[in-house]
């Protein structure tokens, strides 16, 4: 049944901008405004985190808006002591909107004495009082499994269908979707479903983490517009070599869709520098200047995807109806219209 009380958003440091964005959208679905509510969110000058809200919460419906990137362990803690400050506020129900759920390539254990940090994580949010998780694009899909309440995984590929099928109007047909590596074929298996071409799967082989010692294209390539899909992009080393790799192997024009520009070190450098015409991502984490600044680097906008998203879990609809291009299309305004 629908909610009695308000949805209410509140936002941490980690991504300002796009929890502005998505109470701008809510505002625009409901026909009265959504803005954040008033806190802070400071640090004593030991970097110890302070949080304080200035409005009522009593029996609300909130959802804190914040991504756990760069700086990771800020930006986690800053979550987490939201939450108790909610939860000790009285709140009715506290939804931790996640748009980049940080630790999660620490998902399993893969030599002996590491940690699964992912599901520590995970642990330490349920503990704080969230009692529901709206993210997207988890990099591994198990990581729900992790927490012992309901968590809903949208994903970026039904937006980055909607792009694509926008930027190469008439020229699908000579696209084909790559995965640049094995784990990754199902995500990119979706998107070529989507927009109705075939798939390819660059082959690496890793000395160690960071460094690719060989990468092998399975699929043909040749004369064809190759888009690179991935959940993550940090350094982007991987990324500007699988592109390499297939110019070589005879393909007209590499871009890249990735979920979440990381994009830390030298990657923007790396992205501007590369044989890449364009590297498409998401606004789940808060973009450098760099980033913004970076010829060949673009940003498509997951807030209004969010704010539907938030709505729904508020009335109680369907969240996998965002799946659909029917329901998503609308939402975006006519701004991937076909």
């Amino acid at each position: 049944m629908p909610s009695i009380t308000e949805p209410k958003l509140i936002s941490g440091n980690a991504n300002k901008t796009l929890a502005k964005a998505v109470a701008r959208r809510m505002s625009m679905h409901r026909g009265v405004h959504v803005g954040l509510v008033d806190a802070r969110v400071e640090r004593f000058n030991d970097a110890e985190i302070f949080v304080e809200v200035f409005e009522n919460v009593r029996g609300e419906d909130m959802f804190i808006i914040q991504p756990t990137s760069n700086p990771a362990n800020d930006n986690l803690m800053e979550l987490l002591i939201m939450t108790d400050a909610l939860r000790r506020s009285s709140a009715a129900r506290i939804t931790a909107v996640i748009p980049y759920f940080g630790y999660a390539r620490q998902d399993r254990r893969t030599k002996a004495r590491t940690p699964i940090t992912a599901k520590m994580v995970a642990n330490m949010i349920v503990g704080a009082g969230v009692e529901r998780v709206l993210t997207l694009d988890l990099h591994a899909a198990q990581i729900q499994g992790f927490f012992d309440i309901p968590v809903d995984n949208l994903y970026a590929s039904p937006i980055f269908a909607l792009d694509i099928r926008h930027v190469f109007k008439g020229r699908l047909d000579e696209i084909t979707v790559v995965s640049p590596d094995v784990g990754g074929v199902a995500r990119a298996r979706e998107l070529a479903t989507r927009i109705g071409t075939s798939l390819a799967i660059v082959d690496k082989r890793r000395e160690k983490p960071g460094e690719v010692a060989e990468m092998t294209v399975i699929g043909d390539v040749k004369n064809q517009i190759c888009i690179i899909v991935d959940d993550i992009c940090d350094t982007a080393g991987t990324l500007c070599k699988a592109a390499e790799v297939l110019m070589e192997q005879g393909a007209k024009e590499v871009h890249a869709y990735i979920s979440h520009g990381v994009l830390s070190g030298p990657a923007v450098g790396r992205i501007t520098s590369s044989v890449m015409k364009s590297l498409v991502i998401t606004d789940s984490i808060e973009p450098t200047d760099a980033v913004k600044g970076a010829a060949n680097i673009r940003i498509v906008p997951t807030a209004p995807m969010f704010a539907q998203a938030i709505l729904n879990i508020w009335n109680g609809t369907s969240v996998s109806s965002l799946f659909d291009p029917e329901t998503l299309e609308p939402i975006y305004e006519g701004m991937y219209s076909r």
